[in-house]
């Protein structure tokens, strides 16, 4: 069982807000997830973006709270970049304000952090780093690319068995302006509603 308020904003999620067109481009994640789940094995998705900051992570912590939301069982979410940066600070926060119990296990100038979703599951670790990191898979995942540019600049991901383009407008566009949190929120529900759609959907 999903933290309450999390389980609250799962449950408010509106498919219908997905387009036509974006349904399309979530249908080859639905297919890869469908195809793993029907023979039981692992399914396992590495959410990745340039710099590992900000959609990848939101990916990553959403993707698997859908996975336990809708009860698909074997599902181990990853992220990461062409390059390691640091989580985001908006990232955690906005996390953070929808529910999730954040626990920073180091600082400095790529902190680590422990997002849990629910009571008694292990808690994502959320840090910045390498899509060939040690901490992520090394084969057998989908490789879900989150931004355009990490999905233009790396034509070839060792290891994946499948590459999914699913990009996301940045919300680093907003850093710095009013409209910052908004934006955050924004995205993060988006990334939400369509994860939640991908997995509602696996049977």
């Amino acid at each position: 069982m999903l933290f309450e308020s999390i389980q609250k904003i799962v449950a408010s999620l509106d498919f219908n807000t997905i387009s036509s067109e974006r349904k399309e481009v979530l249908q080859p994640l639905i297919d890869y997830i469908q195809a793993k789940h029907s023979v039981k094995k692992d399914i396992n998705l590495n959410f990745i973006c340039t710099h590992n900051s900000r959609r990848s992570h939101l990916s990553q912590v959403w993707a698997q709270t859908a996975a336990a939301y809708y009860n698909i069982p074997s599902v181990y979410t990853y992220s990461g970049g062409t390059e390691a940066t640091a989580l985001f600070p908006m990232v955690a926060q906005t996390l953070q304000n929808s529910g999730f119990q954040i626990e920073t296990l180091s600082e400095g100038n790529n902190p680590i952090y422990a997002i849990k979703y629910t009571p008694n599951a292990h808690p994502i670790i959320g840090f910045s780093k390498t899509y060939e990191a040690s901490f992520n898979p090394e084969g057998q995942f989908a490789a879900i690319m989150t931004c355009s540019q990490a999905d233009g600049g790396c034509p070839f991901i060792a290891g994946a068995e499948k590459r999914i383009p699913i990009t996301f407008d940045d919300p680093k566009a907003f850093d710095n302006t009013p409209l910052q949190a908004e934006k955050y929120l924004e995205r993060s529900l988006q990334i939400a509603t369509e994860l939640c759609y991908v997995f509602s959907s696996i049977v």
